[in-house]
């Protein structure tokens, strides 16, 4: 029975997923940077973080299944788990592909039933989004997610997708993934806005007045959640009402 089945995450968003799935007994270890639900993050044994595993922390715990991403994992240690353990890893870079994520590890984990009941929520979700505009609808909207150097995402990464599903123009849309990009550059792709997310880097009111004042442009600058952004799975279903209820200054 697989109540019985040991499982180590290597990603915080499915982390969080397993717990929505009432496997949070299984776990029995996960990232550092798998904090949320905070109960879990709090109790459960770390084994690192996504791209600096402890291997022989992870040997010692002899999990049955290891849970892993392929851009948030390095694939020389997860080539090294697979030696040893069952790995299953995620690929994810579109809605479809987190969408098609769940209901797998649904049927891995025999969670057929909440996995569909959660893709049904998210769809629900997102189809507001069809009646009701936002405020980044068909905006230019430029997403940052670190500073010195600026780092922003382009095209074929997950965040991408969404900003395109939810209807904004990221104007990166013409390079690959993740991107550098000085002051001059933002100021020549005259974004309607910059989005800077709460992660991987923590952007705080200083960072935005110097964007601000190094830029001097008419772009507005706005701090957003960048886990309901980039958190595939059970945190989507909250990107549409966040969107809708979203107050610019």
């Amino acid at each position: 029975m697989f109540h019985q089945k040991k499982i180590i995450s290597l990603v915080p968003s499915i982390t969080e997923l397993l717990v929505k799935f009432d496997l949070e007994d299984n776990i029995v270890a996960i990232t550092k940077f798998c904090i949320h639900p905070e109960n879990t993050f709090k109790t459960k044994e770390k084994i690192g973080g996504t791209k600096n595993l402890n291997i022989d922390k992870i040997k010692k715990l002899q999990p049955d299944l290891i849970i892993g991403n392929k851009e948030e994992n390095v694939q020389q240690q997860i080539n090294e788990l697979s030696n040893y353990f069952p790995v299953w890893m995620s690929d994810v870079n579109t809605f479809d592909d987190a969408i098609n994520m769940i209901n797998q590890l649904g049927i891995i984990l025999n969670r057929q039933y909440l996995a569909n009941l959660l893709i049904q929520e998210i769809q629900t979700e997102f189809k507001k989004l069809e009646n009701q505009q936002h405020f980044l609808f068909n905006k230019k909207v430029l997403y940052l997610i670190w500073y010195d150097p600026i780092m922003a995402v382009a095209n074929s990464t997950y965040i991408h997708n969404i900003l395109q599903k939810i209807g904004a123009i990221n104007v990166l849309e013409h390079q690959q993934r993740y991107v550098q990009i000085s002051f001059d550059k933002i100021k020549q792709l005259q974004p309607d806005y910059i989005l800077l997310s709460s992660e991987p880097f923590p952007f705080k009111e200083k960072h935005k007045n110097d964007i601000q004042k190094n830029i001097g442009s008419d772009s507005k600058i706005i701090f957003v959640d960048g886990e309901l952004f980039s958190w595939y799975g059970y945190r989507m279903k909250f990107l549409p009402e966040y969107l809708l209820k979203f107050k610019v200054d």
